[in-house]
């Protein structure tokens, strides 16, 4: 803004008028969409502050809330100051009655706070969650990383090294079984199975590619059949060990078993959330911060709108 100041002989405030006034043109109320996508950003570092000096110092974590056209061109539909139920409350709220009656899905990571919101009575009568599987799979990635450090401190007493087979091979273990070479599973296998004689690395690495499977049965139109028998599989396998991360992960899934299903049936993911997420982050940082909430909420906005980026590439390629 300064330089654009600079560059025309005004100062910064008559800069910032005119982009206000050619944003708040184009940025017009949200248009209902069938498919809403909500996840959070953060806007800053975290601070530690206190209301008076008679009171305690508490943390500030501040984030932003996004919501997401995915069925349509519209971008990014808006910004909410927080991360909880009640910011989304609020600015679902804030909408028209149509706006909130047209949404028939929301897509979502695995967050308590957001699905508690969108289960509030009359707020979308015409809407089923979903959860985004690309947050299920990182679940049981993260898991199966826990169960590979702990196997290695009670083996060894301390971390992981490279001379260690579990840790030289955590790279394999992450990636998808069809995505490895056969000498790469075989060396992996092979190797884990001398170096492990407990097996519960690779019965975690087994639990997550069980989970992966149920997760490819999206847009296959799978039958009921086919999808109960391969959640049986993973729950089986799960129960079948003594290894608490493993449990917890199965809890988890059968805590989020409606959602997960509504996945199978639509296959919508939150992959256009996630990368508004970036441009959201480009704005930030090429800000280098921003004072005022509501000026950072109109910048990412009008950078995160079909329209202004479109607009935007063009006049870039204007002869100069």
């Amino acid at each position: 803004m300064a330089e654009v100041a600079g560059s025309h002989g005004v100062s910064w405030p008559t800069a910032h008028a005119a982009f206000v006034e050619h944003a708040d043109a184009l940025l017009l109320d949200p248009e209902p969409t069938a498919v809403l996508g909500i996840d959070e950003t953060r806007r800053g570092k975290p601070r530690w502050v206190r209301d008076s000096p008679d009171e305690s110092w508490r943390r500030v974590d501040p984030y932003d809330t996004g919501f997401v056209d995915l069925a349509g061109d519209q971008g990014l539909l808006g910004q909410r100051e927080g991360r909880t139920s009640q910011c989304v409350v609020d600015w679902l709220t804030e909408q028209t009655q149509q706006f909130r009656h047209g949404i028939l899905f929301v897509a979502i990571d695995p967050a308590a706070v957001y699905a508690k919101a969108i289960r509030t009575p009359g707020l979308l009568p015409n809407a089923r969650l979903v959860v985004d599987h690309f947050h299920l799979v990182k679940l049981a990635n993260d898991c199966l990383t826990k169960v590979r450090r702990r196997t290695i401190w009670e083996q060894k007493g301390r971390r992981g090294r490279k001379v260690d087979p579990a840790w030289a091979n955590r790279r394999r273990l992450l990636r998808a079984k069809e995505s490895l070479s056969t000498n790469g599973f075989a060396t992996m296998w092979n190797t884990l199975l001398d170096a492990d004689p407990s097996g519960q690395i690779l019965a975690a690495w087994i639990a997550k590619e069980e989970l992966r499977s149920l997760l490819a049965l999206a847009r296959t139109q799978p039958s009921r059949d086919v999808i109960a028998a391969r959640l049986y599989a993973f729950y089986a396998w799960c129960a079948s060990t003594r290894i608490e991360e493993l449990h917890t992960l199965a809890s988890t899934v059968e805590t989020w078993w409606p959602e997960i299903e509504a996945f199978l049936d639509t296959g919508i993911t939150n992959a256009k959330t996630e990368g508004l997420n970036r441009l959201v982050k480009q704005v930030k940082r090429s800000g280098c911060g921003f004072r005022n909430v509501t000026n950072q909420h109109r910048r990412v906005r009008f950078h995160c709108t079909r329209t202004a980026r479109a607009a935007t590439a063009t006049s870039r390629s204007l002869p100069g």
